[in-house]
């Protein structure tokens, strides 16, 4: 079979994408995922994902983690996934479309940012100063005083699998606050194995937590190594999050084919 592909990337967190609105692709295996984002041996990607026909939706997410195995919800994923949809013709001004979380709306900007509409926030967990919560996939988040001298993939990878995570799997999230509005994230991916570029979930679990305004509306800006994001959002006294947008370029890198067996 031939699969045609466009590579993605969002802040440094990078996709293969297939039009499969015809089902084309609908009979790849777990190992012709894994193969095609292997960075060695394939096209080479933190993700696949395929955008599917949705009765009642301009279209639904399908999103591979690089193991094979389907994903949770990923948020620079989906700000890719949205791009693309425009660039084949699906041309809104605000797009619906279904992921593994549920419904979600988005929006580009003329200079061609993409805004994706994050799932409503109801719970943070704490244990020993570190936070837990689920913004479409799972995360854990550990401030930090210099996140830049942290071995992320080691202390990431020994919180994922611990024995409270080692079955279900946890991202990990170290985060440096450099101002009240103002953070550094970098993220230990499950599913990737490894420190990522980017990570949008990730990205806002850490925005939630390092919250500025105890009351309303905040606006976090976030570094990470890919690039610059931003998370807007709307915080109640109850400790509750909705209204949450995702906001940041997302940018087709390349086209191609590849012959899988």
């Amino acid at each position: 079979m031939i699969v045609k592909f466009v590579k993605f990337q969002g802040t440094g967190n990078d996709f293969i994408i297939l039009d499969n609105r015809n089902s084309l692709y609908s009979s790849l295996r777990e190992d012709d995922v894994r193969r095609l984002c292997d960075r060695r041996l394939g096209i080479g990607a933190d993700g696949l994902m395929m955008l599917n026909q949705r009765p009642g939706y301009d279209f639904e997410m399908k999103y591979y983690n690089a193991d094979g195995r389907e994903g949770s919800m990923c948020g620079n994923g989906g700000r890719c996934l949205v791009k693309f949809a425009y660039q084949i013709g699906i041309h809104k001004s605000e797009y619906k479309f279904m992921a593994v979380d549920g419904e979600h709306e988005a929006e580009i900007d003329t200079d061609g940012i993409v805004s994706l509409k994050m799932k409503d926030v109801d719970t943070i967990r704490k244990k020993n100063g570190d936070f837990m919560l689920d913004t479409g996939s799972p995360h854990y988040v550990k401030l930090v005083n210099d996140v830049m001298d942290i071995d992320v993939y080691k202390k990431g990878h020994d919180i994922r699998y611990s024995k409270e995570y080692e079955q279900t799997g946890i991202n990990v999230n170290f985060v440096e606050q450099t101002n009240d509005d103002k953070i550094i994230v970098r993220t230990y991916e499950r599913g990737v194995e490894d420190e990522t570029y980017s990570c949008g979930t990730g990205v806002t679990a850490a925005a939630l937590v390092c919250y500025h305004n105890e009351n309303g509306f905040n606006d976090v800006q976030v570094k990470t190594l890919g690039g610059n994001l931003s998370v807007e959002f709307d915080r109640t006294d109850d400790d509750r999050y909705h209204n949450i947008w995702l906001n940041g370029p997302a940018e087709r890198v390349f086209e191609g084919s590849v012959e899988i067996n």
